[in-house]
């Protein structure tokens, strides 16, 4: 793929010419944002019925179309960019842990819905920090590992903060443990 060339758009390399490829990208980019402005709107709303579990069913899907194009993509440059692959993965099957825990009720579903969900965002900004970290500002300054680590040592205590604060999850703790959120 290399070898056909590379297309600078904003700064950022796409390594290919391809008509279709970059037709690809561009969706994806577009799906991308939306599942990122729809995860974090569900993520700021109120957890009951309407805004929340509408918005968070957009960004399960697409979740998917990010996956599923960036499954196109990897496919293309495996060889570059398998990892990308394996972190859709990873982030889709979070997502669809957390919303067949909430949608079956399974038990504790609300900790695995929190969990789950909130796992599947780490992991999709994990992979676009990976992927385009070294094209942007700041970012570009910083060590490689900075774009591995850093969404989930931000992401994670909020999960933890998250479980131990909403009621439904306090509430299903074991009893010595919800004395500490008091």
């Amino acid at each position: 793929m290399t070898a056909l060339g590379v297309t600078n758009v904003a700064g950022i390399e796409i390594p290919s010419t391809s008509p279709v490829f970059l037709t690809i990208v561009g969706l994806h980019v577009l799906v991308g944002l939306v599942c990122v402005a729809t995860g974090v709107t569900a993520m700021l709303s109120k957890k009951r019925p309407g805004r929340h579990p509408n918005v968070g069913t957009a960004y399960f899907w697409s979740l998917v179309a990010v996956f599923v194009s960036a499954t196109m993509l990897s496919a293309v440059r495996w060889v570059e960019d398998y990892h990308l692959f394996i972190l859709g993965a990873l982030s889709v099957g979070s997502a669809t842990l957390g919303l067949m825990a909430r949608r079956q009720r399974w038990r504790g579903w609300i900790r695995l819905h929190l969990t789950g969900m909130g796992l599947s965002y780490i992991l999709l900004l994990t992979a676009f920090y990976v992927d385009n970290g070294h094209c942007l500002p700041v970012w570009k300054d910083l060590p490689s590992f900075t774009y591995w680590v850093t969404p989930g040592v931000v992401g994670i205590p909020l999960i933890v903060l998250a479980l131990l604060r909403h009621p439904l999850a306090r509430h299903s703790w074991p009893s010595v443990l919800r004395g500490v959120t008091r």
